[in-house]
């Protein structure tokens, strides 16, 4: 029997500190080596402090922030430990309703904005935490902020073609703005730099 025994337990405690310890070590090490940020979560910094990251939404709900795509975690919006969307169909009548009210959060913030609402502003992503919107969403929002900010329409949409981001290795998805850095920027060129908090 401890012939049996022996081995098994050896087994499991070489299984253990190679897969366990020496195997999270390296990779984690790899990872921080050659993918410093990504490693680390992809964290926006100000001041020394991280704000975000640049791979979960955050809601903003002020006039003078570029608002980001609606988020249907569970909870609270952008919740990280709740990721997924509503599942519901196109004709359920309670995502219907929920296009409609922020349809009308968004005339409600800009009631003479006459241009087509997009999409990506109405509805969830498949994750419920994409932290980004579409050049289109962007130019929607253009006018209700430089109104909120007093600032120049050209000088709030020079801020979004700088923070528009290309297609991943110019040939994969499409161009996209990041909220989060959109509206630090957006603070930064304001002189609000100490106004937004995570």
């Amino acid at each position: 029997m401890t012939a049996l025994i022996r081995p098994a337990v050896s087994l499991f405690l070489l299984l253990s500190v190679l897969t366990g310890i020496l195997y999270p070590l390296a990779v984690t090490g790899i990872a921080q080596t050659l993918f410093p940020v990504t490693a680390s979560g992809s964290l926006i910094v100000r001041d020394g402090r991280p704000v975000g990251s640049a791979l979960i939404g955050q809601s903003f709900t002020d006039p003078k922030y570029f608002w980001g795509r609606p988020s249907a975690t569970a909870g609270q919006p952008y919740n990280g430990a709740a990721s997924g969307g509503s599942n519901l169909g196109p004709l359920n009548p309670a995502l219907v309703e929920a296009v409609k009210e922020r349809i009308a959060a968004l005339k409600a913030a800009d009631p003479d904005n006459q241009r087509p609402i997009p999409g990506d502003l109405v509805t969830a992503s498949g994750s419920g935490l994409d932290p980004h919107i579409s050049p289109a969403a962007a130019a929607y929002q253009v006018g209700r902020i430089a109104r909120a900010r007093r600032m120049e329409v050209e000088r709030v949409a020079i801020l979004v073609a700088r923070n528009t981001e290309g297609r991943q290795f110019g040939l994969f998805g499409e161009p996209r703005v990041n909220v989060l850095a959109l509206n630090l920027a957006l603070d930064a060129e304001d002189g609000l730099a100490d106004s937004m908090r995570p």
